[in-house]
């Protein structure tokens, strides 16, 4: 029987030697993550229903990241990671990525950042596995070729005692996508162009997979970007094939044996949609919608109070180089927050050049903010000591995920979701800009 990549990832997963979509199914799990907001609940949850001594079904499988509201004085908020820290402890956790040293309290230099780039950085996401995590943007461990979807803080409590959870398989969706990328598109121009297409709900509990020669020339954080945002159109999951980009990624940060599954010819699709990116522009989603989709060229006249650049989505090393490449020599017209997504990329903001500076030297000579410590920051609004944080009905223009009213702060703020392109761009404007302006 002909399956797709992800049916037969959830085959092996079940022990099954066939599945088919809508079928419920007991898998066994691979990785579970969880992080400072969701984390306490999962271990409540936990502790209720196995009891106050149970051990977690596998130390070495569970990973705590806090990365979300941690940079703040908000007292909530630091209890939070105290209760991930002490369960650490408690259950002798192997990858427990703290943001403080627990002998002596000072800053942890193994600290990672938001928790999905930080699995890939650590080699937590690997072909052919199931990774679960109580995030909606799991699904950015996608690009890795293995099913990994967000869970709720009861499935993941059940998943720490048991190593287990029930599933429906679920139909996928093909996108294949050719043509040689032009030079001012990246990959978040690609996702908003098919969220704005299918919908919000386009992909309601499907899973969305990414192919053609157009994928296989990207980048493994590229490929990031497109499988972080299939939650945005509903998506359960998003998937790429691993290939030699992928092998090459993981080579030196996991030694643990993977294997890689791929769809078959003759695979039945809920849907097949092609794309020419040839064909394509630059794209923003104007608020209050991830779908709310627009020509980059045709909001000209909309002023903006701010540009952020950061966040899982769009806070990796390539996207902070894509939007050095425009801004240098220039100067911005806006505050331009830079929030790197993890330490590794915070380190390499001050190591990589471009055209013989650093990207810190860029970014800061053309009167950017200092970049901040990493972290989830204002992309989720956060305490109002959050770093960018909006607090005031301001008009933003962001490479994070969503712009939903009040999710970067205030509820009257609005943000445009867009490239680093676009972002740099609109930063040395004041206005929502095509990045072609600067090309």
């Amino acid at each position: 029987m002909a399956m797709t990549m992800v049916e037969k990832i959830l085959a092996k997963a079940s022990g099954k030697s066939t599945v088919t979509p809508g079928e419920n199914i007991w898998i066994n799990v691979d990785v579970l993550m969880t992080h400072d907001v969701c984390g306490p609940g999962t271990i409540g949850i936990f502790k209720r229903e196995f009891g106050e001594d149970a051990k977690v079904w596998d130390k070495e499988k569970i990973v705590l990241i806090p990365d979300h509201y941690i940079f703040t004085a908000d007292p909530r908020a630091n209890r939070n990671v105290d209760i991930l820290r002490d369960f650490a402890q408690e259950q002798n956790i192997k990858y427990f990525y703290d943001i403080i040293d627990r002998s002596n309290f000072k800053a942890n230099p193994d600290y990672k950042g938001v928790c999905h780039v930080a699995l890939a950085q650590e080699g937590h996401t690997r072909p052919g596995e199931v990774l679960f995590g109580t995030d909606s943007h799991t699904c950015n461990a996608g690009a890795f070729g293995e099913f990994a979807t967000g869970i709720g803080n009861t499935d993941a409590a059940f998943i720490t005692g048991t190593g287990k959870l029930l599933v429906k398989v679920p139909a996928t969706m093909r996108f294949v996508l050719n043509g040689e990328m032009p030079n001012y598109l990246l990959a978040k121009d690609l996702i908003l162009q098919i969220i704005g297409d299918i919908s919000v709900s386009g992909a309601t509990y499907r899973t969305m997979e990414f192919a053609g020669e157009t994928v296989g020339q990207m980048t493994m954080e590229e490929r990031m970007t497109l499988c972080n945002m299939v939650i945005e159109a509903g998506g359960k999951n998003g998937v790429i094939a691993p290939d030699e980009t992928t092998f090459e990624y993981l080579r030196g940060r996991t030694d643990k044996p993977f294997e890689s599954f791929y769809t078959d010819e003759n695979a039945t699709f809920y849907s097949d949609a092609s794309y020419d990116v040839t064909k394509l522009e630059p794209v923003v989603a104007k608020p209050h919608s991830p779908d709310n989709k627009e020509l980059a060229r045709n909001c000209q006249d909309v002023k903006i109070d701010r540009v952020y650049i950061g966040s899982c989505t769009g806070g990796k090393t390539s996207d902070f180089l894509h939007a050095a490449k425009l801004i240098k020599g220039h100067k911005v017209k806006v505050p331009t927050y830079l929030v790197p997504a993890t330490q590794k990329v915070y380190e390499d903001l001050f190591a990589v050049k471009h055209d013989g500076q650093t990207l810190s030297e860029i970014f800061l000579d053309a009167g950017c903010i200092e970049p901040a410590a990493p972290s989830c920051a204002a992309c989720l609004g956060g305490p109002k000591d959050t770093f960018g944080r909006l607090n005031e009905p301001e008009v933003c223009v962001s490479t994070t995920n969503r712009n939903f009213p009040g999710r970067m702060g205030n509820k009257q703020a609005q943000v445009y979701l867009a490239s680093p392109y676009t972002a740099a761009a609109s930063a040395l404007t004041g206005y929502v800009t095509d990045p072609r302006e600067f090309m």
